[in-house]
């Protein structure tokens, strides 16, 4: 019910913002401050996640949660959507969440009120045992060459054993 409600009002909120600030600014001006919005938002969301992107990373590699990171990321992907999409009601929340502490402040807020029921660090494939090991040793079959000894020469009866290519 709550996202109807949303795809309803934010669109008639953006048509009303429009009209506003148009009749006060005329169209041309307008028109410059939503696509200025959208270019300068893109940049800072480009340069930011190259950031998150390091700290996600740096997270995974110490073996830390990466909670944090992650969070940052996905404010920082709804905040480009809703900078390149015109209106002065998306702009202003996008370039709200290009602020690292109103993303702190959010992810802390989601994090109170959403429970995790598990987290695991590695992969979820069963490791084999020891006894699941087999020993072999192998000779390398080579094509004749003149003068090698009989042993190494591949005889003209073995058929391909499927582990050569061909």
């Amino acid at each position: 019910m709550w996202l109807l409600l949303i795809f309803i009002a934010v669109p008639l909120i953006e048509i009303a913002l429009f009209i506003q600030i148009g009749g006060w600014l005329t169209l041309w001006p307008t028109l410059a401050i939503v696509i200025a919005t959208a270019v300068i938002g893109t940049a800072l969301v480009r340069q930011q996640g190259r950031q998150t992107m390091m700290d996600l990373r740096r997270s995974f590699s110490e073996l830390r949660d990466p909670t944090a990171p992650l969070a940052h990321g996905a404010f920082l992907l709804l905040s480009g959507a809703l900078l390149l999409t015109p209106g002065f009601l998306t702009d202003a929340v996008g370039l709200l969440l290009l602020v690292p502490a109103v993303r702190v402040a959010l992810t802390r807020y989601l994090a109170r009120h959403i429970q995790v029921q598990r987290f695991e660090m590695g992969g979820s494939r069963p490791r084999p045992a020891r006894d699941d090991i087999i020993e072999g040793e192998f000779t390398e079959a080579r094509s004749p060459v003149q003068g090698a000894p009989d042993h190494l020469e591949k005889k003209p009866t073995h058929g391909p054993s499927g582990w050569t290519r061909h």
